[in-house]
């Protein structure tokens, strides 16, 4: 490298900026303490002439869409049917995917089982730049995979991850994790920007150019989301995001970008002492409850991907004496939450402003759809009132600003599988009835705020005197 035409630039670690001079503050991000210096070579210079003598010397046509000729996608099993869901199917060849969750939360032991298991008849290489191979074979040991025929690699030299790769020709690889790897074209250190950015670019292009399969582990910054570039998401094909916390047995897959498949689809685990366990019923775990109906609950059937998924909301409303009312929100959208007390106050005439209201999502399940404000209403008004409503309701819809209850997509799919579970009565938006009767449940369409609550303050008098 010529040193003549070498350059120093800083380069902020959150948002990629970059800057000529250090400073304590990033000046697009604010972040502090941020700017890392890099040395970068310029850009060649390009040969620039006006555009009335401009010729283009690319060979290459424009197609017309429709002249385009394409081939079903081919996938082949991970053998864990959740982790196949959140994938969109199956693996796609020459896919990369970039899987982000706390530390600890399990991402190197759900790709450790899933390795072993393809092994048995795929190639797979697996290689780690945080622990050593010794360390490795001591979790397989500990989960009790055997993994006879898995390949492993202790490396952090991209260069020399790319030689491996192109020798051993593996269908499946994995990168644990993509913020340890550096490559010799930048002198910064690992985990910054440009190198973060540049590993991912060459893997990447080794994934096109020879159809590997490609799993790349990120790590988390405190905010919950990925660390590194911003652009890093938009390199690879599938984002997925584990949610749950660390000290809870459930762990959540949610994929948040996926070109071969649905968005928020949500795969769902337990974590044992064998490692991750797949449900298959992730409903029954998350409704685990007694049979006694308490104040403060309500179970929704929210839309995961392409998949109804019940799950209990709570809400406790207690009295204020500090002058400044509390809203802590769960596993939902706090800004949500006051815009619902409010039109519960204008169009009920029920006053929280004198409130605490605490609000959460069992199970730790992330609630992104607005099917979930009817049950949260409700639930609220259960606690304020101290009066349960029975365990075999369940509700969703939307409310909007003037009260009224608005329509959710898949609504007799949410029905049916609620009365699998054994609900018998549903509240749900008028346009979400189907001309077919849902077999063993009463369904109540409404339209306004005003009839749900004339439904269900019948039902907790009755509720009451019992």
């Amino acid at each position: 490298m010529n040193l003549s035409k070498v350059k120093r630039v800083y380069r902020c670690q959150s948002c990629g900026g970059q800057f000529l001079q250090w400073s304590g503050q990033c000046g697009e991000c604010q972040a502090w303490n941020s700017l890392i210096d890099e040395v970068v070579a310029p850009a060649s210079r390009v040969m620039t002439m006006p555009l009335s003598g401009y010729t283009s010397m690319s060979e290459q046509q424009t197609t017309l869409l429709s002249g385009i000729q394409f081939n079903e996608i081919e996938r082949f099993s991970s053998k864990i049917k959740e982790l196949d869901r959140v994938l969109g199917g199956g693996i796609v060849p020459g896919s990369v995917t970039l899987m982000g969750g706390d530390p600890g939360i399990g991402k190197s032991t759900l790709l450790l089982q899933c390795l072993c298991q393809l092994s048995e008849d795929t190639s797979v290489l697996y290689i780690t730049g945080e622990e050593s191979l010794q360390q490795v074979a001591l979790r397989a040991r500990r989960l009790g995979l055997t993994g006879e025929k898995l390949r492993l690699l202790a490396e952090t030299r991209v260069e020399n991850i790319l030689s491996h790769a192109q020798q051993e020709k593996p269908q499946v690889l994995v990168i644990d994790s993509i913020q340890t790897m550096h490559t010799d074209l930048l002198s910064s250190a690992p985990g910054s920007v440009g190198q973060v950015r540049d590993s991912a670019m060459q893997l990447t292009r080794l994934a096109k150019q020879t159809d590997i399969a490609l799993f790349l582990v990120g790590h988390v910054t405190k905010d919950g989301v990925l660390a590194g570039p911003r652009v890093l998401e938009h390199m690879v094909d599938t984002v997925l995001y584990f949610e749950g916390e660390t000290d809870t047995r459930h762990r959540l897959i949610r994929s948040i970008k996926n070109r071969f498949g649905a968005v928020n689809e949500l795969g769902v685990f337990i974590m044992t002492e064998k490692g991750l366990r797949e449900v298959s019923n992730p409903s029954a775990i998350l409704l685990s409850r007694s049979d006694a109906s308490l104040p403060g609950s309500m179970v929704t059937a929210s839309w995961q991907g392409s998949r109804p998924l019940l799950v209990e909301v709570q809400a406790l409303v207690d009295s204020n004496h500090s002058g400044n009312p509390r809203r802590v929100v769960v596993g939902l959208d706090n800004n949500r939450l006051a815009m619902l007390l409010a039109i519960l106050h204008r169009h009920a005439g029920v006053a929280t402003y004198n409130q605490d209201v605490f609000v959460n999502v069992v199970g730790g399940v992330r609630l992104i759809e607005t099917s979930a404000d009817l049950p949260v209403l409700l639930a609220a008004l259960s606690s304020l009132q101290d009066k349960a409503i029975p365990h075999d309701w369940i509700s969703f819809g939307e409310v909007g600003l003037s009260g009224e209850i608005r329509p959710v997509p898949n609504g007799q799919e949410r029905l049916r599988d609620a009365a699998k579970h054994g609900f018998q009565f549903a509240i749900v938006p008028k346009a979400n009835v189907g001309k077919q009767n849902i077999e063993g449940m009463t369904v109540f369409p409404v339209a306004q705020l005003s009839e749900v609550l004339g439904i269900v303050k019948l039902d907790l008098l009755r509720n009451s005197e019992i």
